[in-house]
């Protein structure tokens, strides 16, 4: 059997989004019932195992642990390939995970079992192409890369997908056909359909202390450049509003929960990343989803995951103004719109939001009608209808 094989050079599990946005396609591919394997790295335990070596495709049920935490359905194999650090600097030339993956583990173990190559690591393209796989390539940031003409203009190259246009042009000035590359936003998990009651409900009792009526959620990495600073000057504005932030590795949270102290906000906390089985119900706890992102050049170019888990769950909204969700506007589906970069404006937005939106328990039906579009199972059929039919006979096994 041969499968449609996504790859990272990463391991798993690790809280970063570009991680969440490569589980997720496989996952949807596979939930199409094609016959689907994420792959990806991991350090070997033991050193050198020739056994390993010998036989490292092994495509099988995620365990728990690694399936709670992207919330993996049970359709999709996973296959961990082992990489080896060795003592000896001239030897470990030879087994950098680069060299590994392209020059022994595609052409001998993965190239017999796979139809359809699909992802974000260049060098696993080209060595797709090398050996007679089609590809598919995701790129979602500008990079100071130029695409090799023999790649990209090779019938076995498929399409580059990106998630803004900005870097769809900036492709095509770096030598990506035009007719090969389109953008097409993220997407988001059908579980946050789900609805969660009883969750949410102990979300909001543990959350909610004191006198605080109001749970304002942010859910996503915790950088600057995504407004989480900014959120900082925003809750010493709105003292009787409960700000959560839910992400972020354990530096990033104990240097931002040092911020807070050293602002003296007792109306903050962050718990770090949230499983994904556990985020949809904190999502519908809130009043309101904040998506502070502010201005500059990340903002030409983000189709951030949370938005559209955001509306999802059918939680009101609250957005800065930029490029990437402009043309969501017109839709009605985000309840209030303020200038980045101002936190004085964003806290007079979500309190006119608190007034003008209050919390439903079923959530807001007209957003979670319109983000069904945007399902990850959507996006794949998307991608795959611009691969060539002969090149698309991907075995379905449901």
């Amino acid at each position: 059997m041969k499968h449609y094989l996504f790859f990272t050079r990463h391991t798993l599990p690790l809280p970063r989004a570009d991680l969440v946005q490569v589980v997720n396609c496989a996952n949807a591919a596979a939930n199409l019932g094609y016959s689907t394997v994420l792959t990806y790295l991991r350090k070997a335990k033991n050193g050198f195992n020739p056994i390993e070596w010998l036989a490292p495709f092994h495509p099988n049920n995620p365990d728990e642990s690694l399936a709670k935490f992207y919330n993996m359905q049970e359709k999709l194999k996973v296959s961990a390939l082992p990489v080896f650090t060795l003592d000896n600097r001239s030897l470990n030339r030879w087994f950098n995970p680069s060299t590994v993956v392209s020059k022994y583990y595609f052409p001998i173990h993965l190239r017999p079992v796979t139809q359809l190559v699909h992802t974000r690591d260049w060098n696993f393209i080209k060595a797709a192409i090398k050996y007679g796989i089609p590809a598919i390539y995701e790129h979602h940031h500008y990079e100071q890369k130029q695409f090799e003409p023999n790649i990209v203009n090779h019938p076995l190259f498929q399409i580059a997908v990106t998630v803004a246009d900005t870097v769809r042009e900036d492709m095509i000035q770096n030598g990506m056909p035009s007719g090969k590359v389109i953008k097409l936003h993220n997407g988001f998990n059908r579980s946050f359909l789900i609805r969660y009651p009883q969750p949410a409900k102990l979300w909001r009792e543990k959350l909610l202390a004191n006198w605080r009526s109001h749970l304002v959620v942010y859910s996503g990495a915790l950088h600057s450049f995504k407004g989480v600073d900014l959120m900082m000057d925003v809750a010493k504005e709105l003292p009787f509003v409960q700000f959560v932030f839910a992400g972020g590795d354990a530096n990033q949270v104990n240097a931002y929960e040092q911020l807070a102290a050293d602002k003296q906000l007792g109306n903050v906390k962050f718990l770090g990343y949230v499983l994904h089985e556990q985020l949809a119900s904190l999502l519908q706890a809130a009043d309101i989803l904040v998506h502070p992102h502010c201005s500059g050049i990340a903002s030409t170019f983000t189709s951030p995951l949370k938005f559209f888990d955001y509306m999802a769950s059918g939680t009101p909204i609250v957005a800065t103004e930029i490029a990437p969700l402009m043309e969501f506007k017109p839709f009605n589906v985000v309840s209030g719109w303020c200038e980045p970069d101002n936190p004085v404006k964003l806290a007079e937005c979500i309190q006119r939001v608190l007034e003008t939106h209050p919390r439903k328990l079923e959530g807001y039906i007209n957003t979670i009608d319109f983000v069904q579009q945007f399902s990850w199972e959507n996006r794949i059929e998307k991608i795959l209808s611009y691969v060539d039919e002969p090149l698309r006979q991907l075995v379905k096994i449901s």
